[in-house]
Protein backbone atom coordinates (compact mmCIF):
# COMPACT_ATOMS: atom_id res chain seq x y z
CA UNK A 1 0.00 0.00 0.00
CA UNK A 2 1.33 3.64 -0.75
CA UNK A 3 1.59 5.88 1.79
CA UNK A 4 2.52 9.17 3.51
CA UNK A 5 3.99 10.78 6.61
CA UNK A 6 1.92 13.70 8.38
CA UNK A 7 4.85 15.10 11.39
CA UNK A 8 3.11 17.36 13.80
CA UNK A 9 4.79 20.29 15.47
CA UNK A 10 4.37 22.31 18.56
CA UNK A 11 0.32 22.73 19.49
CA UNK A 12 -0.42 20.33 16.81
CA UNK A 13 1.61 17.36 18.52
CA UNK A 14 -0.19 18.32 21.37
CA UNK A 15 -3.84 18.12 19.71
CA UNK A 16 -2.79 14.94 17.83
CA UNK A 17 -1.51 13.20 20.75
CA UNK A 18 1.66 12.03 18.64
CA UNK A 19 4.55 13.30 16.54
CA UNK A 20 4.11 11.37 13.11
CA UNK A 21 1.94 8.96 11.63
CA UNK A 22 1.92 7.29 8.61
CA UNK A 23 -1.74 6.91 6.55
CA UNK A 24 -2.69 5.84 2.85
CA UNK A 25 -1.55 8.04 0.35
CA UNK A 26 -3.76 8.98 -2.79
CA UNK A 27 -5.73 11.90 -1.87
CA UNK A 28 -5.44 15.72 -1.39
CA UNK A 29 -4.28 17.65 1.16
CA UNK A 30 -8.36 18.67 2.21
CA UNK A 31 -9.33 15.29 2.35
CA UNK A 32 -6.70 14.25 4.20
CA UNK A 33 -7.10 17.76 6.87
CA UNK A 34 -10.90 16.14 6.87
CA UNK A 35 -9.36 13.24 7.60
CA UNK A 36 -6.94 14.20 10.43
CA UNK A 37 -9.73 16.03 11.91
CA UNK A 38 -11.86 12.91 12.16
CA UNK A 39 -9.57 11.01 13.75
CA UNK A 40 -7.80 13.04 16.47
CA UNK A 41 -11.27 15.16 17.14
CA UNK A 42 -11.73 18.76 18.60
CA UNK A 43 -8.68 19.19 20.12
CA UNK A 44 -6.78 19.31 16.50
CA UNK A 45 -10.01 21.08 14.90
CA UNK A 46 -8.99 24.58 16.04
CA UNK A 47 -5.13 23.94 15.07
CA UNK A 48 -5.72 23.02 11.24
CA UNK A 49 -7.92 25.92 10.81
CA UNK A 50 -4.68 27.82 11.32
CA UNK A 51 -1.79 25.54 10.52
CA UNK A 52 0.62 26.26 8.13
CA UNK A 53 1.14 22.56 5.80
CA UNK A 54 4.40 21.70 4.13
CA UNK A 55 4.58 18.91 1.48
CA UNK A 56 8.02 17.39 1.38
CA UNK A 57 9.50 20.94 3.16
CA UNK A 58 7.52 23.49 0.68
CA UNK A 59 4.31 25.27 1.60
CA UNK A 60 1.39 23.83 0.14
CA UNK A 61 -0.47 26.83 -2.03
CA UNK A 62 -2.75 23.96 -4.37
CA UNK A 63 -4.78 21.91 -1.62
CA UNK A 64 -6.78 20.08 -3.96
CA UNK A 65 -3.79 18.70 -6.03
CA UNK A 66 -3.09 15.02 -5.63
CA UNK A 67 -0.35 14.15 -2.91
CA UNK A 68 2.15 11.32 -3.92
CA UNK A 69 3.23 8.46 -2.23
CA UNK A 70 6.04 8.67 0.03
CA UNK A 71 5.20 12.77 0.42
CA UNK A 72 5.63 13.93 4.39
CA UNK A 73 3.16 16.71 5.41
CA UNK A 74 4.62 19.12 8.23
CA UNK A 75 1.75 20.36 10.07
CA UNK A 76 2.87 23.77 11.98
CA UNK A 77 0.90 25.61 13.71
CA UNK A 78 1.86 29.20 14.54
CA UNK A 79 4.60 29.63 17.05
CA UNK A 80 4.89 32.12 19.50
CA UNK A 81 7.59 34.24 20.02
CA UNK A 82 9.83 36.78 17.97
Amino acid sequence: MATLTVRYFAGARAAAGRSEEILPAGRTLDELLTELAERHGERLVPVLAVANFLVDGVTCHDRDKLLPAGVTIDVLPPFAGG
